[in-house]
């Protein structure tokens, strides 16, 4: 009777530990609760400060190297940016190429030459963050001219400055010309598109329009050999008369009078490049 009720006494004992043990955490709780209230958070029973979270949609940093070539009004060439901030980059390029045409004017013909070489820098300010940018920049060498050989073969005539004469045929009339702009230029350009995109893909396209202020050209025009009267008559050198040497300056300010207006170059440029980093 006894060993019965000594074995309930047990089994009511164990029965009891859950609930005592469910008692127990109950009241650690509340008094972990309770410090979290009442402590400072500098109080080493405190909760410790929570870590800062790092944000998740932190804005690219103003780094990065891009390359490309293009296909412009200044010919083929090759550019490389880097950037500056979020919003800018610092883009530098170099263009050229090359053009043979012949053509005739006032009796003389010229075997031209247009040469394209130069070399640029621009700032690309990006004012909504991407795409459309404004380029101020410079032509830090302008190399653009054109050049001709002039001929006039013996018995043919020509004008200058509208006197007309006949090339020596023992003599023939020859020459050259040249048109040339100002070595430095400034250039203001309107685009869209990015060599150094800060997200997304590497490749990008450039499209860009603007000017380039080159200044007023300067025409020269030297020609040598003979010239004769219309009847064939009175053959001089051009070097050695004085009249013809007047209408060969006259007919060159001519011409620089009808470039003269040409002081503004279109840009047009279309671009491909790719972001190295």
């Amino acid at each position: 009777m006894r060993t019965i009720t000594l074995f309930s006494v047990l089994l009511g004992a164990v029965s009891l530990l859950p609930a005592l043990s469910l008692a127990q955490s109950g009241s650690t709780g509340v008094i972990r609760v309770a410090k979290a209230l009442y402590s400072s958070p500098g109080d080493p029973g405190g909760s410790p400060e929570p870590s800062p979270t790092p944000t998740s949609a932190a804005v690219p940093a103003a780094r990065g190297i891009g390359a490309g070539i293009r296909l412009s009004s200044l010919g083929i060439g090759g550019e490389l940016a880097v950037a500056l901030t979020r919003r800018s980059n610092l883009r530098g390029g170099f263009n050229a190429f090359s053009y043979h045409r012949g053509f005739s004017k006032d009796g003389i013909s010229y075997a031209g030459d247009l040469t394209l070489q130069s070399a640029e820098a621009h700032y690309d300010w990006y004012p909504l963050g991407s795409g459309i940018h404004l380029s101020p920049g410079i032509m830090a060498y302008n190399g653009n001219k054109l050049t001709a050989t002039a001929s006039v073969p013996g018995g043919g005539t020509l004008t200058l400055n509208g006197v007309q004469y006949l090339s020596d045929p023992s003599d023939p009339v020859s020459g050259n010309g040249k048109i040339v702009f100002n070595k430095v230029a400034p250039t203001l350009m309107l685009g869209l598109g990015n060599l150094v995109r800060r997200t997304g893909r590497r490749f990008a396209v450039n499209l860009e329009v603007g000017v380039a202020y080159h200044g007023t050209p300067r025409a020269t025009l030297n020609l040598g050999g003979g010239v004769c009267s219309t009847l064939g008559i009175g053959c001089e050198t051009i070097a050695s008369d004085p009249t013809a040497q007047a209408n060969v300056v006259a007919e060159q300010r001519k011409i620089n009078h009808d470039i003269s207006p040409f002081k503004v170059y279109p840009l047009i440029s279309l671009g491909f490049g790719y972001r190295l980093r």
